[in-house]
């Protein structure tokens, strides 16, 4: 069985992508959840697991793999439907998540992941709107070509996971978007999954320091949901 290493599921956008991928196409895995600021644990995780010392990370036997591309990646080696069948649509499906990897700094930067909380933005940059545009018509395009629910169609895979956390930040900051947009947001808050990862991060009353200072500086609570 798969050993998955995450961080707390409250602010761990990363972490979520692996997880919710896996626990939707039913792949078994044993979870490892490493709380921010235990630098015990983290060091340890660091001699034992991966150098790198960053999270989601799986291990299968001898095999690390870190980084979400790569986990992915390695998960479609060995069982189906981590991405479409149709090598069409695999492709736009690939091309997608690797922008969502290496793209919308503003809206992952201003809008960090906070699971339980909503917060009123202070301001709304251009760049943030320009993420949100771009956002809006990459995913239109998915759906108008292969004919949804899902970006790349009939099937969740790794594409909708990777956008996963922009779901829970359009709930927590309120975020404006067209309604085929909004529609797929609800979608993804709907999945099993996604309501299993909520539920465990209302449960969490670890509160990490600068996480919260950071969801501060950008915004204003409006409600905070999480245990106390």
């Amino acid at each position: 069985m798969y050993q998955l290493y995450i961080a707390n599921k409250n602010y761990s956008s990363w972490s979520l992508r692996s997880w919710v991928l896996m626990s939707t196409l039913g792949v078994p895995f044993e979870e490892h959840l490493l709380r921010f600021g235990d630098s015990v644990a983290w060091e340890h995780y660091r001699r034992t697991v991966t150098s790198r010392g960053q999270v989601p990370c799986i291990v299968d036997g001898d095999v690390t793999v870190w980084e979400s591309l790569a986990i992915v990646e390695y998960l479609a080696e060995h069982h189906r439907g981590v991405w479409p069948e149709s090598a069409r649509s695999r492709a736009w499906a690939r091309s997608a998540a690797a922008e969502m990897h290496a793209g919308f700094t503003e809206l992952r930067t201003r809008c960090s992941m906070t699971c339980g909380v909503r917060i009123r933005l202070h301001d709304q940059p251009s760049a943030l709107a320009q993420d949100i545009a771009r956002l809006e018509a990459l995913w239109n395009e998915g759906f108008a070509r292969f004919g949804g629910p899902f970006l790349a169609g009939a099937e969740f895979c790794a594409v909708d996971a990777f956008f996963a956390p922009v779901a829970f930040r359009a709930q927590s900051y309120g975020l404006a978007l067209d309604p085929a947009a909004m529609a797929y947001v609800e979608r993804l808050l709907d999945l099993p999954a996604m309501r299993r990862w909520y539920d465990d991060a209302l449960r969490e009353t670890f509160r990490d320091a600068p996480h919260e200072q950071d969801m501060l500086r950008m915004g204003t609570v409006l409600a905070d949901h999480r245990a106390v």
